[in-house]
């Protein structure tokens, strides 16, 4: 089983280029972030970024997403990892817990997640949304932050350069449908 994981900076359109993995037949699974932000959202609770949880929230997430995945496929692309939500505790300044700091340690121990790292480059805009409230100039920051924490931990970037939906799919296919070495 190889899983991939496909990340960049908010607004970089990774779900625009998950979808059309998706519809390629790869088995894609998509981000925990997103999703405990719309879950609290639909609950009423307009920021839950805010909340000291927030972080264990997503890792607790992402794990149970990672794990439960059907290992029937021989490429699974993930929609963000706990290195992104390292990422994300270093942006909000927050510390790392815990249970992030074992997650990132279960991952790289077991080699989880495949070395190549899929990284989607900015669009040159970032527009915001209900789950997504930073602009484009601290998407530039967030991206920055990204980078060295997937770099820290010792994977490899592979850069999805910004341009059309085909090529940047294209792009991530002809990585990700490399046959086993």
């Amino acid at each position: 089983m190889r899983r991939y994981v496909l990340t960049g900076t908010p607004g970089a359109g990774k779900t625009s280029i998950l979808r059309c993995l998706a519809r390629q037949g790869f088995e894609v699974i998509e981000e925990a972030a997103t999703a405990v932000i719309a879950e609290a959202q639909a609950r009423g609770e307009a920021e839950p970024w805010a909340r000291t949880s927030f972080i264990d929230e997503v890792v607790e997430l992402q794990k149970r997403r990672q794990l439960g995945a059907p290992a029937t496929d021989s490429v699974q692309v993930f929609d963000r990892s706990p290195v992104c939500t390292h990422a994300l505790a270093h942006y909000l300044g927050r510390p790392v817990s815990s249970a992030l700091t074992a997650e990132i340690q279960r991952i790289t121990a077991e080699e989880v997640y495949e070395r190549q790292v899929l990284f989607v480059r900015n669009l040159g805009f970032c527009e915001t949304t209900s789950a997504r409230r930073i602009g484009f100039q601290e998407s530039l920051v967030f991206e920055k932050i990204h980078e060295q924490s997937y770099r820290s931990f010792g994977f490899e970037l592979i850069d999805i350069p910004a341009g059309d939906l085909a090529d940047r799919v294209a792009a991530v296919s002809s990585v990700i449908s490399r046959p086993d070495s």
